[in-house]
């Protein structure tokens, strides 16, 4: 190949009699076909079987409660500054004069909504976090028709007081595979 004057000058090799019948390249093509044939199957009845994750795998965004059952989310907004795609909004409210003695901030967040179209689930938002209150599950995020259905807020995130996950036994599965 030649460069002359900007334009290329390309020298086209002739094809010999049994490349120009394709035979070669469809008796290739076929043999990767029937090899798959006779492989192991990936896919699995999804419902019914699951795939087994990774230890470190990310999954559901939680916000945690202490022992008490409060949340441990104090609106500081680090979650949001450290999120990379954005998708963490959330509003902060200050408690009424007679709730100060029932919670141990005084600072909450009165909306907290994570875009679950956005998030790529690096878990910036769990490394950010001082008080440990947003937690990245084990589990699936599940599959929704409409948009809307995917921007969580604290009614989805806000994990229930009898089903709160244990982080430690999480953690020290981090710190092993570290």
């Amino acid at each position: 190949m030649q460069l002359t004057n900007r334009s290329k000058v390309i020298a086209k090799k002739e094809m010999s009699f049994m490349e120009r019948l394709y035979i070669p390249a469809i008796l290739g093509g076929l043999a990767i076909t029937i090899k798959h044939l006779f492989k192991k199957k990936v896919s699995l009845r999804y419902p019914e079987v699951t795939r087994a994750f990774a230890p470190v795998y990310r999954g559901m965004h939680v916000l945690k409660r202490d022992e008490l059952g409060r949340e441990n989310c104090t609106a500081c907004g680090l979650c949001a500054v450290a999120c990379p795609a954005e998708a963490i909004t959330m509003d902060a409210a200050e408690r009424k004069s007679g709730e100060e003695n029932l919670y141990r901030e005084e600072k909450y967040a009165a909306k907290y909504e994570i875009n679950m179209l956005r998030c790529i689930f690096c878990g910036l938002c769990e490394e950010a976090c001082p008080k440990d209150a947003i937690y990245l599950t084990d589990r699936i995020v599940p599959s929704e028709y409409k948009r809307n259905s995917f921007i969580y807020g604290k009614d989805i995130l806000v994990e229930k007081v009898d089903e709160r996950i244990d982080v430690s036994k999480r953690k020290n599965e981090y710190s092993i595979l570290n």
